[in-house]
């Protein structure tokens, strides 16, 4: 049997090996005898010249019984020949060795071929839309064959076609923030958008934080918080909530977002360090419901929070610790369906409420919140009466508000509990002498006001002085008068 792959000369009605030329010219009978099927047939004899270098032929025998559509693809990739299409309804790459069972034609077209075509791998691309047997449609051109050279990016494409995993996009760094400070970057996927944590959830990951020169300073197989309670440094507690479920990520931060200008001692990091924190979202599940949490819970979890507070003033990062204090409040007022087993935890959760309320009204002092941090004072009051911690703050709010006299009135009281406590003596020594400033001020500001009331008096006490005088020489002189003209007229009388 003449090669198929060599093309037909109509001039000499046989074919040629050395000399490509065009198929189109080929009687359909002849290309029959060499197992092309019609719809094959109708392809090949509308190609234009120089497209069939590298073209091999489709076994009759493997698309019988089949229906053949023009979105089909016949190289030669690795020893096999890809089939992109729809034949029996199922595309994939068949061997060339599989090919030899179903004809002689196929393992001619398998085996054989010309020496100039052994390394050429030629697609032919049409639309999706399906032909009938008489292959009226028109095909879309070919790839040109490039001479007989190999096309490298063409063999690429054709090698990721033919793979059953679709080939990994890299992808690109996230600016979080949008001040490119806080950048995160997948690298593994999740189970999709659907499975991202939200605020409020319990989130399990597993993380690895590094410092800029690769230096591994902290590793958390298993590290459990809730998102947006403020439990792990800034940047892990915002980019958490943009993982999916599965997803492994790389997350760049600055020192705003992980331990700022302090560092920390645990973990070692620099002061101003930027991270690299490497983590898997592993789980997350909803919160507890605190009504139903049982109060030996209730109380640890609220301490943990408290703890976290703690952190935060510490480092001076007073809105934070604020947060968390709020979130402990919470969770220690909130209502319980479950019964107080005994009058010991009924205290413990007290004493746990004051401790954050007390916390609270320092940070708020810091804040120069200072109504804020008079109702925290006062709600400890309510509880305790005696609470020094909250009568010297309640003093200290009182006196920021200009309201000397009760303030001192309110650290007396903390002293007499504590007559020992230096901090509340030099608090209260400062108190009463500006208390004192303050009354002179006071008292300059009604005189300024009113005049010199002393000049006055004193006038008045001056013109009631020489009236005083002026009736006593009056009544002086009568009496003279009347005693002179008494002598006279006695005198008289005895003459």
């Amino acid at each position: 049997m003449m090669n198929p792959q060599l093309p037909y000369s109509p001039s000499t009605g046989r074919t040629e090996g050395n000399h490509l030329n065009t198929l189109r010219g080929a009687p359909v009978h002849w290309l029959r005898e060499r197992g092309v099927d019609q719809s094959s047939c109708s392809v090949v004899r509308e190609q234009p010249i120089g497209r069939l270098a590298g073209w091999e032929e489709r076994s009759s025998t493997s698309c019988r019984g089949s229906k053949v559509t023009r979105k089909q693809k016949l190289s030669v990739v690795g020893g096999q020949r890809p089939v992109e299409g729809r034949i029996r309804g199922k595309t994939g790459c068949v061997p060339a060795a599989a090919m030899a069972d179903q004809g002689d034609d196929a393992q001619t077209a398998a085996d054989g071929g010309p020496d100039s075509t052994d390394d050429l791998g030629v697609r032919s691309r049409a639309d999706a839309e399906d032909t009938d047997s008489d292959g009226d449609a028109e095909p879309p051109p070919l790839e040109d064959a490039g001479g007989g050279k190999r096309d490298k990016s063409l063999e690429a494409d054709r090698a990721a076609e033919c793979s059953d995993s679709p080939v990994p996009q890299p992808e690109e760094w996230l600016d979080v923030l949008g001040n490119g400070q806080l950048k995160k970057k997948v690298l593994e996927a999740g189970q999709g958008p659907d499975s991202k944590p939200t605020k409020g959830q319990n989130v399990k990951v597993c993380l690895k934080t590094s410092l800029a020169d690769g230096t591994i300073v902290e590793e958390e197989p298993c590290l459990s918080f809730t998102v947006g309670d403020g439990d792990v440094i800034q940047a892990l507690d915002l980019t958490v909530l943009l993982m999916e479920m599965n997803e492994r990520a790389l997350v760049q931060t600055d020192a705003k977002y992980a331990f700022g200008a302090l560092g920390s001692n645990i973990p070692p990091v620099p002061p101003d360090a930027t991270l690299t924190l490497e983590l898997k979202l592993l789980e997350a599940t909803e919160a507890p419901d605190l009504e139903l949490m049982p109060p030996v819970e209730r109380i640890a979890l609220a301490g943990k929070k408290r703890e976290r507070g703690n952190e935060y003033y510490q480092r001076g990062d007073y809105a934070f610790a604020v947060n968390s204090y709020g979130i402990a409040l919470q969770i220690t007022e909130a209502s319980s369906r479950v019964d107080m087993t005994s009058q010991e935890e009924e205290e413990e959760l007290l004493d746990m409420k004051v401790k954050c309320l007390n916390n609270m009204a320092a940070t708020q002092l810091k804040l120069d919140h200072h109504e804020a941090a008079l109702r925290s004072c006062v709600s400890v009051l309510a509880h305790q009466p005696d609470n020094i911690k909250a009568l010297f703050r309640k003093g200290k709010v009182l006196a920021l508000q200009g309201e000397y006299a009760e303030a001192i009135k309110t650290l007396k009281c903390a002293l007499k509990l504590e007559p020992s406590n230096k901090t509340i003596h030099a608090e209260l020594s400062k108190l009463v002498k500006k208390h004192t400033e303050q009354k002179g001020v006071e008292q300059a500001m009604y005189k300024k006001m009113l005049g010199n009331p002393s000049s006055s008096v004193q006038q008045k006490h001056k013109v009631k002085s020489s009236w005083n005088f002026s009736w006593k020489w009056l009544f002086g002189a009568t009496a003279v008068a009347i005693g002179g003209v008494a002598l006279s007229v006695v005198i008289a009388a005895r003459n």
